[in-house]
């Protein structure tokens, strides 16, 4: 399909911004909103997003297509021994739980999946979003709009006074927000929210960056999530090869550890456009709190010295899960070293 003249862009962003109820005449800051359509009899929402540049506004539009994205924690692709951890975790009667990533990593999809399956009859979920991107029944969604002053912070301290029993904050962006997070845990509440840091041991430090007192957060916080996520190798054209040494030697790994099994990439087809790729997958690590890292919080330790305790215990970073994905055939040694 041939791209719009130039000439169009101001009236294409127009039309764009009208659809989504934003300002037409406002091109100075950035502004967010949604389009909800119908497609093919489906419902799909497009996230836009419009950013003043010296050269006009840039428009980005993300797509959320409900009936295509599964709100099932069995099939958010989590690796078998941490969805076992974090299906214990999360029955917790208290606590924090953080999923952290870069934007567009999948971190609203999991929270809705945990959602999901601790969402019961008995138990009142409220959660704080901007905007709500999945509408689920059994829980109270909030959007959030700060130009009327319902912030994070403000709506978070007004739940506390709808008797709830679990709550979701869509992002801790600042100190006020954490610290009622870490009230609300401290007075029996179990509260998920998404950062936005490298790696799970990173969340920590975030946290204690924005002057949260480590001795609360080491009493309240019970788990983080990092995820990315890696496109899939297309299975039309999808080719097994031996991987030479210069390709070990960039993910650190020997023959010897890879026993003989081959790497996977896609040729390029009509599938997948040529690409080579076909989907996504998550890749993740899950960083379990415990004594001796409680104890790291409290003196402060830097997240260098957490990330290497937590993985003495057992948690597996990112890029070794994103090497367990490249061995089973799921995707490229380029898109795990691109994005871990």
């Amino acid at each position: 399909m041939k791209a719009p003249d130039v000439k169009m862009a101001p009236a294409i962003i127009s039309r764009i911004k009208i659809l989504a109820n934003l300002n037409i005449a406002e091109r100075r800051v950035p502004q967010d909103g949604r389009i909800a359509l119908t497609v093919a009899g489906r419902p799909v929402d497009l996230r836009v997003s419009c950013l003043p540049t010296a050269h006009g506004e840039s428009v980005v539009m993300r797509i959320l297509d409900q009936t295509t994205t599964s709100l099932d924690l069995e099939n958010v692709g989590l690796p078998e021994d941490v969805y076992e951890q974090i299906t214990m975790d999360i029955e917790k009667p208290n606590g924090i739980f953080i999923v952290t990533g870069p934007t567009g990593s999948g971190k609203t999809t999991t929270l809705y999946s945990v959602l999901r399956r601790i969402n019961t009859i008995d138990s009142k979920l409220l959660t704080a979003e901007e905007p709500v991107e999945y509408n689920v029944d059994g829980i109270v969604q909030v959007p959030i709009d700060a130009r009327v002053g319902n912030t994070f912070a403000t709506v978070l301290r007004a739940f506390l006074r709808q008797d709830p029993d679990i709550m979701m904050v869509g992002e801790i962006r600042d100190l006020e927000t954490a610290e009622i997070a870490v009230q609300a845990a401290l007075t029996g509440h179990f509260v998920f929210s998404t950062l936005h840091t490298n790696d799970a041991a990173g969340a920590v430090m975030r946290l204690v960056d924005m002057n949260v007192a480590p001795y609360l957060l080491s009493s309240t916080l019970e788990a983080v999530l990092g995820q990315r996520l890696v496109r899939t190798v297309c299975r039309e054209c999808k080719q097994a090869y031996e991987p030479d040494n210069e390709t070990l030697e960039r993910i650190e790994m020997t023959r010897d550890q890879i026993g003989g099994r081959p790497f996977y990439f896609g040729k390029g087809c009509k599938t997948c456009n040529g690409t080579g790729y076909k989907g996504r997958r998550g890749v993740f690590e899950y960083l379990r709190m415990s004594n001796p890292l409680r104890e790291l919080i409290n003196n402060k330790a830097p997240t260098l010295v957490i990330r290497e305790k937590a993985r003495e215990l057992g948690m597996r970073t990112m890029r070794e899960d994103g090497i367990r994905a490249i061995l089973d055939g799921y995707t490229t040694v380029d898109e795990v070293l691109r994005y871990t």
